[in-house]
C-alpha cells in the first residue's frame, strides 16, 4: 500500500485541561514548504507552537519551549502511525493555567495529531518516475496522444534537426505500458528510456 499525503489543509482545536490545542496540517513536498507553512499558521501570541514534518526520508520537529520530546516527537508519531508522508503539522498551544506533565503533554499534542490527520482527506501518494523520449516530428501527435493517455507530463521539450526530445513525469506502474504503446504506433522509432538510466549510462 502507497503511503498518503493531504487532499487539502486539515484543522482541529481541543480543549484539554483549561489549555487550548489547534492542531493545523498540510501537505507539503519540501522542507522549504513546510517551515513556510509554519510561519502562515504559527500564533505568536500562543504559548507554544510545536510541530513536525514528514518527506520521505527526511523529518524534523520542534518542541518549541515544552519539555524535550512531549510535543514535537509525539506529533512526528501521529504522522507515521498513520502512513502519512509529505505532511506538516503544527499544533498551537494556549496555556490554561494548569500543568499537565509530561505524560500529558505527550497525549495531548500527540493526541490532537492524531486525531486531525484522522479526520482529515486523504489522496494516495503514486510513486513517479522522470523518463525522456526523442520523436521525429511525424509522430509528434501520435506520441503526445501516448503521453495524455498514460498520465505523462511533458517537463520539458527541445527540438533539433531530427525531430523532438521531450522530457516527462508519470507514475511508475505506467512506465512499461507507455514504452510498448509508443513502439507499437511508431514501428520502434521512438524509445522511453527513464533518466535515471540515461544518467546511470551516458552516451560515450
Amino acid at each position: 500500500m502507497n503511503p498518503s499525503t493531504l487532499a487539502a489543509p486539515a484543522r482541529l482545536e481541543q480543549d484539554i485541561r483549561k489549555s487550548r490545542f489547534l492542531a493545523q496540517a498540510a501537505p507539503v513536498t519540501t522542507p522549504e514548504a513546510a517551515l513556510a507553512f509554519l510561519a502562515d499558521v504559527a500564533d505568536p501570541g500562543a504559548t507554544h507552537n510545536c510541530w513536525a514534518y514528514r518527506i520521505g526520508d527526511a523529518y524534523r520537529f520542534s518542541d518549541d519551549g515544552e519539555p524535550a520530546s512531549t510535543a514535537g516527537k509525539p506529533i512526528l508519531a501521529a504522522i507515521d502511525g498513520q502512513g502519512y508522508d509529505q505532511v506538516m503539522v503544527v499544533v498551537t498551544r494556549w496555556f490554561g493555567g494548569i500543568k499537565l506533565g509530561a505524560g500529558g503533554l505527550v497525549r495531548a499534542y500527540g493526541g490532537c495529531a492524531a486525531e486531525c490527520l484522522r479526520q482529515a482527506e486523504r489522496r494516495e501518494l503514486i510513486p513517479q518516475i522522470d523518463a525522456r523520449l526523442h520523436c521525429g516530428f511525424a509522430h509528434a501527435a501520435t506520441v503526445h496522444s501516448a503521453l495524455e493517455a498514460h498520465e505523462a507530463l511533458k517537463q520539458a521539450e527541445d527540438y533539433d534537426v531530427d525531430g523532438i526530445g521531450i522530457t516527462i513525469r508519470l507514475p511508475a506502474h505506467r512506465f512499461e505500458a507507455l514504452a510498448v504503446t509508443l513502439r507499437d504506433a511508431t514501428r520502434g522509432q521512438v524509445e522511453l528510456a527513464r533518466l535515471d538510466d540515461i544518467n546511470e549510462n551516458p552516451a560515450p
